[in-house]
């Protein structure tokens, strides 16, 4: 059984940080956007799904990886040769068993990471980040590293399904510090996290869940003993504008609690939106010290979430990425 919130020790999310593709498209970019609008049977109306801007890369998803973690660690103002795990995250890695030791190294090398324990995951899809943060989190809590850096990188390889029936897909890669202290501006104490799963819904072709989503508001809440409407935002994924406001609605949100805007700015960037949500609020000022947040992501059968209380003075001080 594992323990309440209250008997853990404090555990920082620091110093988060992205990276976009660096070509800037718009949605009619996408050479079969208005086919694959007609197979999903929806209507070509972009300010109605939240079409707006894309971003491609030429770049690997390793080198994606190392610019993001890089400012992760400089922002934390941390030693690379300090961090002794590595969570790295992406929905397809390449290649296979001969071609990942590679793929690790050139990351780790790239980073400066010296003797980091290297955690791999990928079969949890665009939740891949906050499970990856969640395992953190139990990792420091544990004792069992104390700075741990997780990164999540992805790009579409095939631009004939940059468009799904619920997201335009951007590239690019996310990152932060967990650790037992708060590194750096801009830091964040992990209150709890919680995941739901029904397996005979993990399937493709399902919807995502509000039922879920309520079951990890239900565990997460329960756990601090707050309720919904004491979280001053939602970290969400950034799918089509109605299927967000739909479900997170269904699962008892309110509009103000939800942050939409970056559906038009870049779209959906596979496990990365919810921090890539956070990043950009702490910039705009939109979170205040003490505040709480909820970073959480949905695929077809899963739920993830992890509550953040803001633990330092918003000081903006990035230009936009």
């Amino acid at each position: 059984m594992s323990l309440p919130p209250a008997a853990l020790p404090a555990v920082h999310l620091s110093a988060p940080r992205y990276v976009l593709g660096e070509q800037v498209a718009d949605h009619t970019s996408i050479d079969n956007l208005l086919e694959r609008a007609r197979r999903f049977k929806m209507a070509p109306r972009a300010e109605l799904w939240g079409w707006g801007a894309i971003r491609r890369t030429a770049k690997s998803l390793e080198a994606l990886a190392v610019e993001s973690a890089r400012a992760t660690v400089a922002a934390a103002g941390a030693d690379p040769a300090g961090i002794d795990c590595l969570i790295l995250c992406s929905t397809r890695f390449p290649g296979g068993p001969r071609t990942h030791g590679g793929f690790v190294e050139k990351v780790m090398s790239g980073i400066g990471l010296v003797d980091a324990a290297v955690t791999g995951l990928t079969l949890n899809r665009c939740t891949n980040l906050l499970t990856g943060i969640r395992t953190a989190h139990a990792l420091v809590a544990a004792g069992t590293h104390r700075r741990v850096l997780v990164v999540t990188t992805d790009r579409v390889t095939d631009e004939s399904v940059r468009m799904e029936n619920f997201a335009l897909f951007s590239d690019g890669s996310a990152s932060c510090l967990i650790s037992a202290d708060p590194l750096g501006a801009d830091t964040y104490e992990i209150l709890a996290g919680a995941a739901a799963q029904d397996p005979t819904s993990l399937d493709w072709s399902h919807e995502i869940s509000s039922e879920l989503a309520r079951t990890v508001n239900r565990r997460i809440l329960d756990a601090v003993g707050m309720k919904l409407d004491e979280i001053d935002g939602l970290l969400h994924p950034n799918l089509f504008k109605p299927l967000i406001a739909l479900k997170e609605r269904q699962a008892g949100f309110t509009r103000q609690q939800l942050h939409l805007d970056n559906i038009t700015r870049f779209g959906h960037c596979f496990a990365a939106d919810p921090l890539i949500n956070l990043v950009d609020r702490h910039d705009a000022g939109e979170l205040r010290p003490g505040g709480h947040y909820l970073l959480a992501s949905s695929v077809p059968g899963s739920r993830v979430g992890v509550l953040l209380r803001a633990s330092s003075p918003v000081t903006p001080d990035r230009g936009e990425n």
